[in-house]
């Protein structure tokens, strides 16, 4: 059973009414496109509706267009163990101050794919138990695959530390 695109909107629209769920088409997924506030009730719903039981969380990316809405683009993805199916859930944060809601509590794997969008590109995901960079050092500036990061930008260079002795650095 294929999920439709439009159904699945229509789904989550009565579901969580706050959502503003849009279908757009990808093909072989079911896709959607909600408002950023409602993305922990949307999933939540996605994972514990009988029907569609999208109960794996695959990833959490996202993109930067820099195009004249000033917004980056996050993308869930889904997949129900029973059908196969995947979803995918879209929504989009202002760039100029990227915050949205953890899903961390709902799928304990969004932890570190947040904190990688987090890293790469500087969505703050309120609520995160431990939202520090992951790939990159304490000190890096920036967020290095936005738009906005200048390519040629010289990072500060940083004593070097023991991994073992001192494996975290302190936070200032």
């Amino acid at each position: 059973m294929a999920i439709n695109s439009a159904d699945l909107a229509a789904r989550v629209a009565a579901a969580v009414p706050s959502s503003g769920a849009e279908c757009f088409v990808t093909p072989g997924d079911g896709a959607i496109e909600i408002a950023a506030a409602a993305v922990v009730d949307v999933v939540r719903f996605l994972r514990d509706d009988p029907d569609l039981a999208l109960r794996l969380f695959l990833d959490v990316t996202a993109v930067d267009y820099q195009d004249s809405r000033g917004q980056i683009e996050l993308i869930y993805v889904l997949r129900s163990m029973v059908s196969g199916e995947r979803v995918l859930v879209k929504t989009r944060v202002d760039a100029a101050a990227p915050r949205v809601a953890t899903i961390s509590h709902l799928f304990a794997g969004a932890n570190w794919a947040e904190r990688e969008v987090y890293d790469m590109f500087g969505v703050h995901f309120e609520g995160h138990p431990n939202m520090r960079r992951i790939l990159l050092y304490e000190e890096f500036q920036g967020h290095p695959l936005r738009k906005s990061y200048p390519y040629q930008k010289r990072q500060p260079l940083t004593p070097e530390r023991d991994p073992i002795a001192d494996p975290w650095p302190k936070k200032r």
